[in-house]
């Protein structure tokens, strides 16, 4: 039986990262953040997309926690919150990579 902590947990998790993470861009942030911390210039220069954009997706990470930002002089500088993040999604991707070689398989074997 699933028991009504979990049940909450999930809930919680779901408001507070799935949202987060639903944007292709922000998954592309949180990556380039994660070698060191960056501004929305810099994050601009590096992923060559415009500045609102880059800042609207940083508001979002940074409301659900998942990057902090710091003022450094004139700039805000932005960081992972928790580089775990990064180990999360990269097993994402692993079993993303996997379910495409098995789908890859399957026509081979068809064929």
């Amino acid at each position: 039986m699933i028991s009504q902590t979990l049940i909450q947990e999930i809930t919680q998790l779901h408001a507070d990262f799935c949202s987060a993470l639903a944007d292709s861009t922000r998954l592309i942030l949180l990556y380039a953040l994660a070698d060191n911390p960056r501004n929305v210039t810099e994050l601009t220069e590096e992923l060559g997309l415009p500045q609102p954009t880059i800042s609207r997706h940083l508001k979002v990470l940074r409301d659900r926690g998942l990057v902090t930002a710091s003022r450094q002089g004139m700039n805000v500088q932005y960081a992972l919150a928790d580089h775990r993040i990064i180990e999360v999604l990269d097993t994402l991707r692993a079993i993303m990579r996997d379910r495409i070689q098995y789908r890859a398989s399957l026509i081979v074997e068809n064929e």
